[in-house]
C-alpha cells in the first residue's frame, strides 16, 4: 500500500446506513491490541473552542518536556495533520503502514467500521508506537458515542462550552447537546465546564454527579485582558500574571484560562508543569485557520468561524481590532446552520460580503447567501468560486483601505491559500 493508496482507501469508508454507537470502534481497536487502554487521556469536546484548547495543551505539556500526542479533526491542508506528537505530524510512511494494519482488521469485520472510528483506530495506534506520555484526544462530533469515548479512563474530561451545532444529530437544545456532550464525563474522575450556559452546566453536573466526579467550572470573573492586539493578548487569570498568547482572537483569552484551570487539575493528580513551561507553551502555540492571518496588503484574515456561536466570536474580535471600521468578508454557509443569524451578525461589521458556496451537498448557493445578506442592508456578490471572491475581496478591501476577511467552513482553508499563491 501507498500512502496515496491509504488515504484514499480511508476517505473510501462509507459513513452512510451505520448504526450509532461503539461496537464497531471497540472490535477494530480490539483487533488492533487495545491500543488505547495502553495510554493516558485528556479527552476534550464542546461546541467551539476545542481545537485551540488542544494546541495550547498540546504546546504547554510538550515544553514541560512530556512526549504529547495530538489528535484533532478536521485537518485543514494535509490530513497528516490529525495525528500529532509534539507538534510533528505523522509521517506518510507511518500513516500508510497503520492503515494497512488496520484494514486488516476492518476487512474481517461484519459491521464495517465508519472513516472517523477507522482514523481514531489509527491514531490511537500510531500514539501507542510512539510512546506518549500522554495524549490530547479532541472529540469528533458530541461525545457520548464519538468513536473517541472508547476510552475506559481519562485524566480529565473538558467540555469548552455548549450551543446549538449539528442539530441533526445532537439534538435541537442546548440541553440536549449539553448531554451528549457530558457523555465524555469518566466515573470517579475529574471534568472541567468552560462554558456559561447555566441549562448545559445543569446537565453536566447531573452527569459528573451519577458518575461520582469532581466537576471544575472556569471562572471567568479573575480573567483581565491587558492589552490586545494583532500581535497577539497579555492577559492575567487566578494568581498569574503578564501571561502571553499568540493566537488571536478575542475569545483565545477564554480558551487559555480553561488550559490554565485543565494544567492546574493535572497538577492535582501529579502531572508537573513548570510555570516557565506555562508561559512558554502558551506564547508559542499555532492553531491554523483560527483567526489566523495570511496574507498582507492588504490584510487578509482566516477564521473558521461556521455557525452561529463561532461567527458572533468572529464578529466581536473584528471589533476589538478594528473599533467602528468596517471589513471586507468572503463567506460561505451550509443550509443546515442559521444562516439568518450569521448574516445578521456579519452585517454588524461588513463593508461589502463575496459570497460562495462551500464544496458541500449541504451548501447554502453563493446566490442565495447573497441575497439573505442583501436583506440585512449589506453590498453582497455572489462568486462562483474561491478564487473569484478572493480577487475581488481583496480589490474591495484594497480601495476601502481595510482588512478581508475569510470566514466559513475549515474545508475551504486550502482552497483561499493555494488562491492567495
Amino acid at each position: 500500500m501507498t500512502y496515496e493508496e491509504a488515504i484514499e482507501y480511508i476517505h473510501g469508508v462509507s459513513n452512510f446506513f451505520c448504526k450509532p454507537g461503539l461496537d464497531r470502534i471497540r472490535e477494530l481497536c480490539l483487533g488492533l491490541g487495545d491500543p488505547q487502554k495502553k495510554l493516558k487521556f485528556v479527552h476534550v469536546t464542546g461546541t467551539n473552542g476545542k481545537g485551540s484548547v488542544c494546541s495550547m495543551l498540546s504546546s504547554v505539556l510538550s515544553e514541560a518536556g512530556y512526549r504529547v500526542g495530538l489528535f484533532t479533526s478536521p485537518y485543514v491542508l494535509e490530513f497528516n495533520e490529525r495525528m500529532r506528537v509534539n507538534g510533528e505530524n505523522i509521517s506518510n510512511d507511518k500513516l500508510t503502514a497503520l492503515t494497512e494494519k488496520a484494514r486488516a482488521v476492518a476487512e474481517k469485520m461484519a459491521d464495517r467500521p465508519t472513516e472517523f472510528e477507522l482514523i481514531t483506530a489509527i491514531a490511537f495506534e500510531y500514539f501507542y508506537k510512539e510512546k506518549c506520555d500522554l495524549v490530547i484526544l479532541e472529540v469528533g462530533m458530541g461525545g457520548r458515542y464519538d468513536a473517541t469515548n472508547i476510552i475506559d479512563s481519562s485524566l480529565l474530561s473538558v467540555i469548552t462550552g455548549v450551543s446549538i451545532d449539528h442539530t441533526a444529530f445532537l439534538g435541537d437544545t442546548v440541553e440536549k447537546i449539553a448531554y451528549e456532550k457530558a457523555g465524555i464525563i469518566k466515573p470517579n474522575s475529574c471534568a472541567l465546564y468552560g462554558g456559561d450556559d447555566i441549562f448545559a452546566e445543569a446537565i453536566i453536573a447531573d452527569e459528573a454527579s451519577k458518575k461520582q466526579t469532581i466537576l471544575c467550572k472556569t471562572d471567568y470573573s479573575r480573567l483581565r485582558v491587558l492589552s490586545s492586539d494583532l500581535s497577539g493578548t497579555t492577559f492575567d487569570y487566578r494568581s498569574r500574571s503578564g501571561l502571553e498568547v499568540s493566537l488571536l482572537g478575542s475569545y483565545q483569552p477564554k480558551n487559555a484560562a480553561i488550559v490554565l484551570d485543565t494544567l492546574d487539575n493535572l497538577s492535582g493528580i501529579g502531572l508537573h508543569v513548570s510555570e516557565d513551561a506555562i508561559r512558554r507553551g502558551l506564547k508559542k502555540a499555532r492553531w491554523p485557520a483560527r483567526f489566523e492571518i495570511i496574507g498582507k496588503e492588504p490584510l487578509v484574515i482566516f477564521d473558521g468561524a461556521h455557525n452561529p456561536q463561532g461567527i458572533t466570536a468572529a464578529v466581536d474580535s473584528i471589533k476589538a481590532y478594528f473599533g467602528d471600521r468596517r471589513v471586507v468578508i468572503m463567506s460561505g454557509v451550509l443550509r443546515d446552520k442559521d444562516y439568518g443569524a450569521i448574516a445578521d451578525s456579519l452585517s454588524a461589521v461588513a463593508a461589502e460580503v463575496y459570497a460562495i458556496t462551500p464544496d458541500s451537498p449541504r451548501a447554502l448557493s453563493a446566490e442565495e447567501y447573497a441575497n439573505v445578506i442583501g436583506k440585512r442592508g449589506v453590498a453582497a456578490t455572489p462568486c462562483l468560486s474561491v478564487a473569484e471572491a478572493l480577487t475581488l475581496g481583496k480589490s474591495k478591501a484594497k480601495e476601502l483601505n481595510t482588512a478581508l476577511f475569510c470566514l466559513g467552513s475549515l474545508y475551504t482553508y486550502g482552497d483561499v491559500i493555494n488562491a492567495l499563491k
